[in-house]
């Protein structure tokens, strides 16, 4: 598909909205992308609203699309109405756990993912937003999400308005192995990294920043040890505080006494 193959990240918006039907079209042929057990374990948080972007916005480190897009949708992992409907129907329900909290968000991802192609196909731009999985407990608090329901996507959507050039990928070589995964060598690096690290662009960050390696752009600068452990510790929280995880479980997890 030429949009597949043509995409782009939209982070500029013109001032058109987007059509409420459009929107609600596109989520409900999104909801025929796979799932675990026919159980559409996801739901997905529609802001609008000037005020309610307001604040989203420093969860999302204040990232301007945030505000300038006519659309913000927050995907979830969403196990309360599966739990609602079983208890409500003469079941015991048992998704108050760290595996179906996985269920759950492989399911909103297909979901979010399957929603972003339709809406690119349609001449939308969205914005994927890693932000999400950096600040969980706010998120909830500002869409008040309830117990066993935890955000793991967020995409800003609207009209584009502009046209970036596409970032690089690397060569299928570097992510497809055949019948078993063969750990990848210095010479298998090399070849699959030599096209990224030659971008005049990247060249030139690293140049900038008075590094000698791309690689320690991203271990330095973008995504340091010191804020991965700090966030996961974060994620660990919000499971807890969501539903998904115990106190007990928490402990554990972390080390704690």
């Amino acid at each position: 598909m030429d949009c597949i193959r043509n995409r782009k990240t939209i982070r500029k918006y013109d001032r058109r909205e987007v059509d409420e039907a459009l929107l609600c079209r596109l989520l409900e042929e999104a909801e025929r992308t796979q799932t675990m057990g026919n159980m559409q374990l996801y739901s997905v948080v529609l802001t609008r609203d000037e005020g309610m972007k307001d604040k989203l916005s420093p969860c999302h480190f204040n990232q301007p699309m945030v505000k300038e897009a006519p659309a913000v949708l927050t995907f979830c992992a969403d196990f309360q109405r599966a739990t609602t409907w079983c208890r409500l129907r003469k079941a015991d329900p048992g998704y108050d756990n760290f595996l179906s909290f996985m269920n759950a968000a492989t399911d909103a991802l297909l979901y979010c993912q399957t929603f972003c192609t339709l809406a690119e196909a349609e001449g939308l731009g969205v914005c994927y937003l890693g932000t999400t999985l950096y600040t969980p407990s706010q998120i909830a608090e500002v869409l008040s999400l309830p117990s066993l329901v935890m955000p793991v996507a967020t995409v800003t959507v609207g009209w584009p308005a502009e046209h970036p050039p596409q970032t690089d990928r690397l060569p299928l070589s570097a992510v497809l192995h055949r019948e078993r995964y063969v750990k990848p060598g210095a010479a298998e690096i090399d070849r699959d990294y030599a096209a990224k690290e030659a971008l005049p662009e990247n060249r030139e960050f690293v140049r900038l920043n008075g590094k000698e390696t791309l690689a320690q752009i991203f271990t330095d600068l973008r995504y340091t040890r010191r804020d991965n452990e700090s966030m996961s510790r974060g994620m660990l929280e919000a499971l807890c505080r969501q539903g998904f995880l115990s106190v007990g479980d928490l402990k554990d997890f972390l080390a704690l006494d």
